[in-house]
């Protein structure tokens, strides 16, 4: 790792990012910009024009090093306010999405279900036909989309293997919050619906549409998207304007605030597939305590956000039109699997240093 060719490449952005004047809208409070879909200019505005501290920066960045970070950026009105790569990682580089990734599942359900191909109300089986669990049947018809979305399934989640022999029944849908891989049969339900392979409908209904690059890696357990840092902020900014594109809606403008929206009572926490603060508490991975008070009590109330293990992170905050992106290898690789970590309270403390 070239740790001057970090600081280099950051304190470029942070000095020298395009200053709008004094006539401009200050930054969060102006036009929202979207980067162009055919090739990687990206505007960039600079720390100074948003007064912020920027004699925080440095310590910002010595945590990001020393928490095996690969990628961290930050936008503010869809403009990079910051950019730093480490440890050989390029803008050009790949890496793995981990659960961050089960958001973009969610927005290609949303778009399928503008499509009139699929009603996220209606049960699975109608996609998938009869026995695509092991559950009794009559448990089995119990289960729709939106239960999958919603992570209450009521499927057994001691295994999180998405293979039928482990699809048993644990709970009636609806009557337990359990976060599982089962989800991933909404890609089913998607490609069953649209009649083709769920990555060609997601390329020309999502990842085309807002210039992403990537691709999703089928695994035996789980199915992850890999891309590079700015398509994950490229999908961020999607969210921050609730499903719209440069003025086009990509996902239905309702369907998406439904997303972001506490999906059932049981995990207030929890959307479809997306992670909400602010709430009045929370429940994790792996468990089922609920634990009181909000997910990240020192990051903004309104902040949602797409978590994966080894905490990969897309942070929305619409009340300051702020996307941050983190890519990299686990915080604490003592407990690398949990979406939630305590790494994002200690990366919030570093980001309000910088931004408060």
């Amino acid at each position: 790792m070239n740790y001057l060719n970090i600081v280099l490449l950051l304190l470029f952005t942070v000095l020298f990012g395009c200053d709008k004047g004094e006539d401009s809208p200050s930054p969060g409070n102006g036009p929202m910009y979207f980067p162009s879909n055919t090739d990687d200019a990206w505007e960039t505005t600079s720390l100074s024009s948003l007064g912020w501290n920027q004699n925080e920066v440095g310590s910002l960045i010595d945590f990001l090093v020393e928490k095996n970070t690969k990628s961290f950026m930050i936008l503010v009105d869809g403009r990079i306010v910051m950019e730093a790569y480490f440890d050989g990682h390029t803008s050009s580089t790949t890496w793995q999405w981990n659960s961050a990734g089960k958001t973009l599942v969610t927005a290609t359900v949303g778009i399928a279900q503008q499509d009139d191909l699929l009603n996220i109300n209606h049960e699975v089986f109608q996609y998938l036909g009869a026995g695509w669990t092991n559950e009794p049947l009559e448990k089995e018809n119990l289960i729709t989309s939106k239960h999958l979305l919603s992570m209450t399934s009521g499927i057994n989640d001691t295994s999180q293997l998405v293979i039928k022999p482990r699809l048993t029944y644990m709970a009636d849908a609806g009557t337990r919050w359990s976060y599982h891989n089962v989800f991933q049969k909404l890609m089913d339900v998607v490609s069953e619906a649209s009649n083709q392979e769920f990555e060609a409908y997601f390329n020309t209904q999502l990842k085309d549409e807002i210039g992403m690059d990537g691709f999703w890696n089928n695994g035996l357990i789980f199915t992850v998207y890999h891309s590079s840092t700015r398509s994950m902020a490229r999908f961020g900014l999607l969210a921050l304007n609730n499903g719209k594109w440069n003025g086009k809606s990509i996902v239905d403008e309702a369907f998406f605030s439904e997303s972001t929206s506490p999906s059932q009572n049981i995990n207030p926490s929890y959307g479809y597939l997306w992670w909400l603060n602010g709430k009045t508490s929370f429940m994790l991975p792996g468990g089922q305590t609920v634990y009181q008070g909000a997910l990240v009590p020192n990051a903004p109330v309104d902040m949602f956000a797409a978590m994966g293990a080894e905490d990969q992170r897309i942070y929305v905050v619409p009340g300051k039109k702020m996307v941050i992106v983190r890519m990299g290898k686990a915080s604490n690789p003592g407990n690398p699997n949990f979406a939630l970590s305590g790494f994002d309270f200690d990366l919030w403390q570093k980001i309000n240093a910088v931004i408060d």
